[in-house]
């Protein structure tokens, strides 16, 4: 059986092995809310459905209800297994077996049930832009070095402008009541060098990297394969 979905932007995608997927950005499913399609692939066809977690209780750090930021990792270390720029599931399990008291933000995210899941953790980098292009919470212009993204569905090839992603229309996610908070958050993909991590800031799509000791807001990803 095949299922078209149609998605805001008016482009559909044509998926098999069809389950019930939502078709609407920011859409309340499986413990929290859409948040777009990943190609694992890179070639523009889903893989997984995104879900980004609830902002009062998946969420922590300045501006958010539970306001602890957090480190990726205790000390300025190369954890093997966490450089995927898609795959944050994976990175989240090498931070698991490399001991995840040694990763505050990861642990953040492995401890969570959220109605019902129990399989939320530390989005890649690449999975927090999918999240900034679609639900982008700001007014404010975009970092115009940034945009491309392999991963993203559809495939995105040139840079963001300054006034293109734009704030999102979706109420929830322009308001207090779903929104990221405009700033950076940490991603769980390793940067070179191994002593830091990237984050992202959501305002405006950079991409950069910090000392992984640096306290930073933290958002929890799940994921569907389709």
């Amino acid at each position: 059986m095949t299922l078209i979905i149609q998605k805001p932007t008016g482009a559909k995608l044509v998926l098999s092995k069809i389950q019930q997927y939502p078709a609407v950005l920011g859409e309340p499913w499986g413990g929290g809310y859409f948040a777009g399609y990943i190609s694992h692939t890179a070639d523009g066809n889903p893989t997984h459905a995104l879900i980004v977690a609830p902002r009062a209780t998946g969420a922590t750090g300045g501006g958010y209800t539970l306001t602890t930021p957090l480190a990726w990792k205790t000390a300025s270390t190369a954890t093997a297994g966490t450089t995927s720029d898609f795959d944050g599931a994976a990175n989240t399990a090498a931070m698991v077996t490399a001991g995840i008291n040694d990763h505050p933000a990861a642990k953040f995210c492995v401890d969570l049930n959220i109605g019902g899941f129990t399989d939320w953790y530390l989005p890649s980098r690449y999975e927090l832009d999918i999240a900034y292009f679609n639900l982008k919470p700001s007014i404010d212009a975009n970092n115009t070095s940034w945009g491309i993204n392999s991963y993203s569905v559809p495939k995105r090839t040139i840079n963001n402008t300054a006034t293109y992603p734009a704030q999102t229309s979706l109420t929830a996610f322009n308001t207090s009541s779903q929104a990221f908070v405009a700033s950076d958050h940490w991603s769980s993909t390793e940067s070179t060098p191994t002593a830091n991590g990237w984050f992202s800031r959501v305002d405006n799509g950079q991409l950069n990297n910090t000392a992984k000791t640096f306290g930073s807001r933290v958002r929890a990803f799940r994921r569907i394969a389709l």
